[in-house]
């Protein structure tokens, strides 16, 4: 289960699941306004060097002076880049969990590792009992993690679109209030 950011690892992704000896099925949850981001681009050495990222960490940041991680997954990390490039914030890392399912544990413990003194939140679009935060608790290496959500809800969305752009202000605020 994957919810992918950027073209290159989308075609890694699917070179991946083509080359492996075994046929597993593999869902693609990324939305289609990526397609039209601007930001969501890649290089082509990125598409001819590269391969499928299952994490991909911050380059931003100055490693040692991150207070805080947020972890997510699809295009609220352009939303996220944009507050993080406006404001300057080398303190705030950002980090893009490519691969949800199954889940790239080793990589996740090596993460926690790199910023030891940093608070790690997982941040989402969707509602407190939707989208992967559910997922992600179940994994012992996320308990103390703090999550970033609209609240619990039985619709994903408000149908209000300026209730949904102020909801969506909020969460990136407080994605930064460190």
């Amino acid at each position: 289960v994957m919810n992918i950011t950027t073209p290159a690892n989308f075609f890694h992704a699917l070179r991946r699941q083509i080359h492996r000896d075994f046929r597993k099925p593999m869902i693609v949850m990324s939305p289609k306004s990526l397609l039209r981001h601007a930001k969501c681009v890649s290089t082509t050495e990125e598409f001819t060097k590269g391969t499928f990222q299952e994490l991909i960490d911050d380059t931003y940041v100055d490693t040692k002076k991150v207070k805080r991680v947020n972890l997510c997954s699809g295009k609220i990390y352009y939303d996220l880049l944009e507050k993080q490039q406006e404001d300057s914030r080398k303190d705030v890392a950002i980090v893009r969990l490519e691969q949800i399912y199954p889940m790239p544990e080793t990589q996740m413990e090596k993460l926690i590792k790199k910023y030891p003194n940093a608070e790690f939140c997982w941040v989402q679009e969707e509602p407190k009992n939707m989208g992967a935060w559910m997922h992600i608790l179940r994994y012992d290496w996320a308990r103390g993690f703090k999550e970033i959500t609209r609240k619990s809800s039985a619709s994903p969305a408000t149908g209000y679109a300026a209730v949904h752009k102020k909801e969506q202000e909020a969460i990136i605020a407080e994605a930064f209030n460190v």
